[in-house]
């Protein structure tokens, strides 16, 4: 683990990217781990690094090699107080269509002309 606690290079956001798509590319034998990792930090003003994340699994996911990730960075960014947070961000799903008929009222929710076509056409889904 790096420990070097005298170093405390500043960073810039754009140099941060760079290393952190080094660092995905570590772990492209995991590609569940690779995958999480994609979305890039975001850094504020003391050199915490917030990672957005979807649910508590990939917060698992991260925590099982935090100490290896925090200590890389910290090497790589010449900066030991660097500490890397998740948020997870809960995102609302939108209803998931299955049926022609959901699927037609969602084409006429968008273009309500469809509906006229329908009946003009005589066309029925059954």
């Amino acid at each position: 683990m790096y420990t070097n606690n005298n170093e405390c290079e500043d960073f810039t956001e754009k140099e941060l990217i760079v290393v952190w798509e080094k660092l995905i590319q570590r772990y492209k034998d995991r590609p569940n781990l690779q995958s999480t990792l994609s979305r890039n930090p975001r850094l504020d003003e003391e050199c915490e690094l917030i990672l957005d994340i979807e649910n508590s699994v990939q917060q698992d996911l991260i925590n099982s090699v935090k100490p290896e990730l925090v200590s890389w960075l910290r090497r790589e960014l010449k900066n030991s107080k660097i500490h890397l947070v998740t948020k997870i961000n809960h995102t609302e799903k939108g209803k998931v269509i299955y049926t022609d008929s959901e699927k037609f009222d969602e084409m006429i929710r968008i273009n309500p002309e469809l509906k006229l076509l329908k009946e003009r056409l005589h066309l029925d889904f059954e």
